[in-house]
């Protein structure tokens, strides 16, 4: 971390954490962040659900909800960048305060609500970024107030899609009443159903990926790969925030909503390892919940992620963590002399079983 970066984050670190959230947006779009472009190598660069990645560490939903910044975030390192969540119409999310960093514990619980300026105007500013340095997707969400969740998904693919170059369903939020019952069997696979059918319907065709929550028991998480295998999606992102608050020491660990950062690691690391043995390679799996190293990125991919997202990391290691990472990666493929990112997936998934 540079010293510059180390004075913002001490300075937006003052602030409430929303404001800090809206401040940094601004700062990248100001041009006060670094911007190395894509950081790749042969041994980093790979494919994902037929997504040529330059390095296989992504940006994940979230953070820049509304594409604001994507001339930036596309020039911060990331191998890809995904914005969102996007709901059809605009909603304000849930009343303030809804975001807290829980600094003791390098992490963040929110209860944001699927804020946005919804799916028109986060279309037109995707439309605006044609050309991109890195595969550029989009979280897919639905309306608090809808009559029809699952519809609301397909009805963003729709506007959104061709503006992107991958989409993800969200259904594993908890902060949207009920969504998460859209991960039941019945449920998903019609939902799904109707996203693959706009999907078709779009000029090209995109990936389209499910993300779910790491607090599935085991039956759960069974039920949720054979819909996936059977339904055309083209690779899961495990895992969403938790509800979980074991182990958290800072004062605000019974906020309620998602927790999201360092607590997360162990948990979501053995989903995406039960689920890379459930789905037995037959899907790609995208791992995010906690990673903040080189060490963590790497051991989410031997526990069978072909690619690895970050976001609350960021928090508190800034924006030059992600070149960080991805040279500590680059070191430790290198060192156990695999030659590619898929050479070194799923190869330690039993030790996360």
């Amino acid at each position: 971390m540079t010293p510059t970066e180390r004075l913002g984050l001490a300075l937006l670190h003052r602030l409430d954490p929303e404001r800090a959230h809206g401040l940094s947006l601004l700062a990248l779009r100001a041009g006060f962040a670094p911007r190395p472009g894509p950081v790749t190598s042969p041994r980093l660069a790979t494919t994902v659900a037929g997504l040529s990645l330059p390095n296989p560490l992504g940006l994940a939903a979230g953070y820049d909800k509304n594409a604001t910044a994507l001339s930036a975030l596309v020039q911060s390192g990331f191998g890809f960048v995904e914005v969102g969540a996007a709901t059809p119409l605009p909603q304000p999310g849930n009343p303030k305060p809804r975001l807290f960093r829980l600094t003791e514990d390098r992490a963040a619980i929110n209860r944001f609500g699927f804020n946005n300026d919804g799916a028109e105007v986060i279309a037109a500013r995707l439309a605006a970024h044609p050309r991109r340095q890195v595969p550029v997707g989009l979280n897919l969400g639905a309306n608090k107030t809808s009559t029809d969740r699952a519809a609301d998904f397909a009805r963003v693919l729709a506007i959104c899609g061709p503006h992107v170059d991958f989409a993800t369903v969200n259904v594993s939020s908890p902060n949207t009443e009920k969504l998460r019952d859209l991960q039941g069997p019945a449920a998903l696979s019609a939902l799904l159903r109707g996203v693959m059918d706009t999907r078709a319907g779009l000029a090209r065709r995109i990936p389209v990926f499910l993300k779910i929550a790491p607090d599935l028991n085991g039956d759960e998480l069974g039920q949720l790969a054979e819909v996936a295998l059977t339904s055309g999606i083209d690779a899961i992102i495990a895992t969403n925030t938790t509800l979980g608050r074991d182990g958290l020491t800072s004062v605000h660990r019974a906020e309620t909503g998602g927790l999201s950062g360092a607590p997360l690691f162990e948990a979501s690391t053995r989903i995406l390892a039960q689920l890379s043995q459930l789905t037995e390679g037959k899907l790609p799996l995208i791992g995010v919940g906690g990673t903040a190293t080189a060490d963590q990125a790497y051991a989410k991919i031997r526990a069978g992620a072909s690619a690895v997202q970050l976001y609350t990391a960021l928090v508190y290691g800034g924006l030059s963590l992600v070149t960080e990472t991805l040279q500590g990666l680059e070191a430790r493929l290198a060192r156990d002399g695999h030659a590619s990112i898929a050479e070194a997936t799923g190869t330690q998934r039993g030790v996360w079983l």
